[in-house]
């Protein structure tokens, strides 16, 4: 363990997650049948910012990581590489982050490995996007010291650019920590190991995302997805049974039973970004319908219970962007940044 003093407080040095993994890699003996292995890790990381660079959810001195490690094949990295960037691709997708753009960094001056082995894991990834016919900009020397790796830069709704997902492809780490795997030759062969994240950090992903929607999440990342408010104490107990019907289908929902105005428990409910607002008065309850106000104002009317189950249910199982009646509406197309924006490196 390594020891220091930093702002008068004790601290150890915690390993990333890359040697622990390596290290339970070599704990077992492994086939090529049972490649290729992954293995994921949430644990908390830390860094040490100065406190002057300390800042929101965005730069913290704790935090966790989507982080995993692959260990492979040569053979299989190319389709480890496609693997990735198809599910990058989906998730920011259904996040209707739909600007990326992809940098390869190559060998920086300090690194460890040979410049053969460099050639090697730069070649693998130039020649995975040239197949997979994905534009990316060269980024000299900003590889890891073991490897080089994809950055991929998320343009933000302010044409803001962060740094969210990585992989790296590391054919060092397998070299300095003696992993094997036997092959089909029944021959000891070295792993390639690619480091893997999507999201990275999650506290600086949440901050950035929050900044990105305004607030306003789709229905399915909303914390409360629907509030119902009363007009009158009179259907307080017609509005208990929408809410019971509600939380019976899995929404997260709650009922809004002060003695205050209709229109500040509507401002407030907008001032929280709640995707459905659920309005009953005395029509609604002797007609067995209900009145449903979006968070961008617009109003449906004369839905009756089942139809309302069904429209916020098509919003939160096709995990639409908006709230509102359309089926999949708005739900975001492919990433508009995968063919157009960065410039194709040959």
């Amino acid at each position: 363990m390594y020891f220091m003093r930093i702002d008068e407080r004790d601290f150890a040095a915690k390993p990333m997650n890359c040697p622990s993994h390596c290290l339970m890699f070599r704990a077992d003996k492994h086939s090529y049948r049972e490649l290729p292995l992954r293995l994921a890790d949430f644990g908390r990381l830390h860094r040490y910012e100065r406190a002057g660079a300390v800042h929101g959810l965005t730069r913290v001195r704790t935090f966790c990581q989507d982080d995993a490690h692959i260990f492979c094949t040569i053979d299989q990295l190319q389709g480890e590489i496609e693997n990735f960037v198809s599910m990058l691709n989906e998730i920011y997708r259904t996040l209707g982050m739909q600007e990326y753009r992809i940098y390869l960094s190559t060998r920086p001056e300090k690194r460890v490995g040979s410049g053969e082995v460099w050639d090697r894991a730069e070649g693998a990834l130039q020649k995975a996007l040239t197949t997979l016919s994905l534009p990316f900009t060269l980024n000299p020397g900003d590889g890891a010291f073991y490897g080089p790796k994809l950055d991929i830069m998320f343009v933000d709704a302010l044409k803001r650019p962060w740094q969210l997902g990585t992989l790296q492809v590391d054919f060092n780490l397998p070299e300095l920590f003696q992993l094997k795997y036997t092959g089909e030759d029944n021959s000891d062969h070295r792993p390639v190991m690619l480091h893997r994240a999507v999201l990275g950090s999650l506290e600086r992903f949440i901050g950035v995302y929050l900044e990105h929607t305004a607030g306003r999440l789709p229905t399915w990342l909303s914390p409360l997805q629907v509030v119902v408010l009363n007009v009158t104490d009179r259907v307080n107990t017609y509005c208990g049974e929408i809410l019971k019907r509600l939380k019976e289908v899995g929404c997260r929902a709650e009922f809004d039973d002060r003695k205050e105005k209709l229109n500040f428990k509507i401002r407030e409910a907008q001032l929280k970004q709640i995707p459905y607002m659920i309005i009953i008065g005395d029509k609604e309850m002797e007609t067995d319908q209900v009145s449903v106000r979006l968070r961008d104002g617009r109003m449906i009317q004369g839905l009756s219970q089942p139809q309302m189950i069904r429209m916020i249910n098509s919003d939160r199982l096709s995990r639409q962007l908006d709230p509102g009646p359309e089926e999949g509406r708005n739900v975001a197309s492919n990433l508009a940044s995968m063919s157009s924006g960065s410039s194709t490196v040959s």
